[in-house]
């Protein structure tokens, strides 16, 4: 059977640029992530081994030439990063994954951060994806459609039509096959209004001809505590190391790491 995830596209944007931040200014660091449910009490446990085979699927994946060619028309995509990508395959030995006593699952990835930073968002859409697909087999997808339409009804208003909304739902989604019904339908529905700005999933960006969008995550900035020099000029080592990769390009960042006050402080030309 098919696995859950059957592209490496199928992530989000902010994975790739953080990559190629991760290969030009840090590529020996070394990193660990810890996987939490934050929903108390679920019950992953008896799901480990079809996780594990899901994982095994994904650590068979390498990119195509056309998704290669996708990448490296982004503006901001270098080409030697592309052609590391070409290389690039997501190694089974930095994942390991634990069912606990108390039903729960501990997932980490240790390793260079190089070679790890594309696990996240695949894993956690598997763990999703596994769960759903035991716990509510069979779900009523009418119904989901009527949510989508009453939802989007609200959007449609005349009150409403200068909000602008993107999609980024691909490590919380039910399925891939449903997110990938959401955003055709937000692109059918919103696409001509300019409503919708587009998707951080790479994937169903280049699929339906969408924006692909992100910039930096959390893990970036938390990464560079460790790396920069001083902890307090931290953010500020972090927001230049990403200046001298983009020179400019993907100024969006994130305030909320150290607070606001400290943002507004680093967050300079």
């Amino acid at each position: 059977m098919p696995g859950i995830i059957q592209s490496l596209l199928d992530t989000d944007l902010y994975k790739f640029t953080m990559m190629q931040a991760v290969l030009h200014q840090f590529p020996g660091a070394q990193v660990q992530y810890k996987f939490k449910c934050r929903s108390p009490g679920v019950q992953l446990a008896p799901y480990a081994d079809q996780i594990r085979d899901e994982i095994r699927q994904l650590c068979s994946l390498g990119f195509t030439e056309d998704e290669l060619a996708y990448v490296r028309s982004m503006r901001f995509i270098k080409s030697d990063f592309v052609d590391f990508l070409g290389l690039f395959r997501l190694n089974e030995k930095y994942i390991t994954i634990t069912p606990l006593d108390n039903g729960e699952i501990d997932i980490r990835v240790r390793g260079p951060w190089l070679h790890t930073i594309m696990f996240e968002i695949p894993v956690l859409a598997i763990v999703s994806e596994v769960y759903y697909r035991n716990t509510h087999p069979g779900l009523d997808l009418a119904e989901g459609r009527r949510r989508l339409d009453e939802k989007l009804k609200l959007v449609e208003t005349p009150a409403l039509q200068g909000i602008r909304i993107a999609d980024y739902g691909t490590r919380r989604r039910f399925s891939r096959d449903w997110q990938r019904e959401v955003v055709q339908t937000l692109k059918q529905r919103l696409g001509a209004t300019g409503q919708l700005t587009g998707t951080s999933n790479v994937l169903f960006a280049k699929e339906l001809d969408l924006r692909p969008m992100g910039t930096m995550a959390h893990e970036y900035l938390q990464a560079c505590q460790a790396l920069g020099p001083r902890l307090r000029d931290s953010q500020v080592f972090g927001f230049e190391k990403w200046a001298q990769e983009y020179r400019g390009d993907l100024g969006i960042a994130l305030s909320d790491v150290y607070g606001m006050n400290a943002f507004l402080r680093d967050f300079d030309m």
